[in-house]
């Protein structure tokens, strides 16, 4: 899913007063953290997750992943939260229309 830049922006304005809903800890990306990830994106669309690593490498390998797993697109990306986005069935969030 690629985002254009009005959309990215209007996304970061509705994250802002968003509290990260998944914290990544001592054990990393595992199964289970992915499909949380999963439910809270079906459930929110818009969403924070804290990955709480010192090595700037495996953070943003941390990051492609969980993209690549969750089908999601990457809004954000500010020292350890993470912003996704991906529209649920509902479509609860309604973006910016892309200009063609």
């Amino acid at each position: 899913m690629n985002l254009t830049t009005k959309q990215k922006q209007h996304l970061k304005g509705l994250a802002h007063s968003l509290k990260p809903v998944v914290l990544l800890g001592g054990n990393g990306l595992t199964e289970g953290v992915l499909a949380e990830i999963d439910s809270a994106l079906t459930h929110h669309e818009l969403i924070k997750v804290k990955v709480a690593s010192a090595d700037r490498e495996l953070k943003n390998a941390i990051v492609d992943a969980i993209i690549r797993e969750t089908q999601s697109a990457k809004v954000q990306l500010i020292g350890h939260v993470l912003v996704l986005f991906r529209h649920s069935a509902e479509m609860k969030i309604a973006l910016p229309k892309a200009k063609k």
